[in-house]
């Protein structure tokens, strides 16, 4: 994409969404060539609604410090870390990125967002202990992993999760690993931070507006949006367009009938948490941890018990557990499943109906639970639960990408996916988690993607933004430790002041 002579078209790039994406995306083209003039078009009356409202995500600062579905054992043995590492470097990117902005003062009080929460991986079990063991050997000499413990002596646990181990019968197997430097972030939060900062920088934010088409307009794209206040259809023009519209950025890609948007479908899976409501339970866990997902349950499904901290308090919330509803997003219509199925899609979408039908009976089994069952999946990490204390919430909606791959026909993806013209006019994000946590190193593909002939001239502001842009952190120890002071220390993560109460 280039902008030489772009005085033809009204807006040089148009933000659909007003989540973390579009926010993150927006910021760096500000960063980059500050001149740019940019619109933001979201459906809602305020930004981070839907997936980036803090209630609608686990907020946990995807790095693989405790996610064990990023690292998969293999027949031989053999655990692979490959998605671990990689995952831990692209949250790397997004802490250094908020850094630059806080360390500027385009971003203030980080503690608003982003607080250190320790990350734990549980298990259950001689085999799952093994492999937890093994696990922990294939990380540990890399620098981004360095410090993890293991410990499987219940007096440990005990300081370690001491609302974990209430009740428990001191003869259960079980073992966890601990991650001091883990993360809780609150991506509502930084995405009103973000989107305010764009504000200020004369961006124009347009909410309750929803675009409705897109179509090629010469160089640029001719973007139709409903204005919900003034019930007027408008059209605008760009030279980009980028859409970030959660769970409804595939039917949006839909329309602009470019070649990459062929042959892809979408999967929508709403999620729910049991959020505890006693203060004296809350007050006695303070960490994230992630468990394993059950036999022939997806990875989205990974139970965990989450220190999380909304609206200035500290929560705890269990899940997830799995819903069905046809809405791609939480405020959507039930027909957005089924407007979404299209003659070049549809064998596609069948052929994954036929492949997933373990995916279709877990979500049924998830569906008719009780909140009794619910509790007895809980019980598994907190022994004594007790069912007054916890209550259901409903949190966002995710579009999982169904398309054809070297794998076959209909595909399920399980991921963040960039899909974006050939000409490098127009990108749309689908996908689920890892998501926010690595929304810098997805924006910045975008970028890599859409703005090929500008990269050169922004490769170095790029680095001065984001250190390790480029590098491999775990293969570098020296910058790594330069790059972690420094994060550390300007987003305050330090050790937490916070306790956790040993009376069990």
């Amino acid at each position: 994409m280039n902008f030489v002579n772009s005085s033809s078209a009204k807006t040089d790039v148009i933000l659909i969404g007003g989540g973390i994406m579009s926010a993150t995306l927006g910021v760096l083209l500000k960063e980059l060539k500050p001149d740019l003039n940019i619109k933001m078009f979201e459906q809602l009356g305020e930004p981070a609604l839907e997936s980036s409202n803090a209630w609608n995500n686990a907020g946990t600062g995807h790095s693989a410090l405790c996610e064990l579905n990023y690292t998969t054992e293999s027949a031989d043995g053999n655990i692979d870390v490959s998605k671990a590492l990689n995952i831990n470097e692209q949250f790397q990117l997004s802490k250094q990125f908020w850094t630059h902005l806080v360390k500027t003062g385009k971003l203030k009080n980080p503690e608003n967002f982003i607080k250190t929460v320790p990350h734990m991986s549980f298990v259950e079990g001689a085999d799952n202990i093994d492999f937890l063991k093994r696990r922990l050997a294939a990380l540990q000499d890399n620098p981004l992993f360095r410090g993890m413990e293991i410990s499987e002596d219940h007096a440990v646990l005990k300081e370690w999760v001491p609302l974990m181990m209430e009740g428990r019968d001191p003869s259960d197997k079980i073992a966890i690993t601990k991650m001091d430097s883990g993360t809780d972030i609150n991506f509502g939060r930084l995405t009103v931070d973000l989107f305010n900062l764009l504000a200020e920088q004369g961006v124009e934010l347009n909410y309750n507006h929803a675009v409705k088409d897109l179509k090629r307009d010469g160089r640029g794209w001719k973007v139709k949006v409903h204005n919900a206040g003034s019930g007027k259809t408008e059209e605008h023009t760009a030279r980009f367009v980028f859409i970030g519209a959660g769970g409804y950025s595939l039917p949006l890609l839909q329309k602009t009938n470019i070649p990459e948007s062929k042959h892809v479908g979408g999967f929508p899976v709403s999620g729910l948490f049991l959020v505890c409501n006693n203060e004296e339970v809350i007050n006695k866990h303070l960490a994230k941890v992630y468990g394993k997902a059950k036999v022939g349950a997806p990875p989205m499904s990974v139970p965990h018990l989450d220190t999380r901290y909304i609206d200035g308090k500290r929560s705890l919330l269990f899940g997830p557990y799995a819903g069905f509803s046809p809405k791609f997003l939480k405020e959507g219509s039930y027909f957005d499943l089924i407007g979404s199925v299209k003659p070049n899609n549809v064998l596609t979408m069948l052929s994954a109906g036929a492949k997933e039908m373990k995916l279709t009976q877990y979500l049924i089994s998830q569906v008719i639970q009780s909140h009794e069952d619910r509790m007895a999946e809980l019980r598994e990490f907190v022994p004594e639960a007790k069912s007054e204390d916890w209550e259901i919430v409903v949190a966002g909606q995710r579009v999982q990408v169904i398309k054809d791959t070297d794998k076959g026909k209909g595909t399920l993806q399980f991921g963040t996916e960039v899909i974006s013209a050939e000409d490098g006019s127009i990108a749309a994000l689908l996908g689920a988690s890892p998501g926010a946590s690595t929304a810098v190193h997805v924006m910045l593909n975008v970028l890599d993607k859409c703005f090929k002939d500008y990269m050169a001239e922004w490769q170095p502001k790029i680095q001065e933004m984001v250190p390790s842009y480029g590098q491999q952190l775990g293969d570098n120890e020296e910058l790594f430790s330069k790059v972690n002071e420094e994060t550390s220390a300007v987003l305050n993560l330090v050790k937490k002041k916070e306790t956790v109460s040993q009376e069990v």
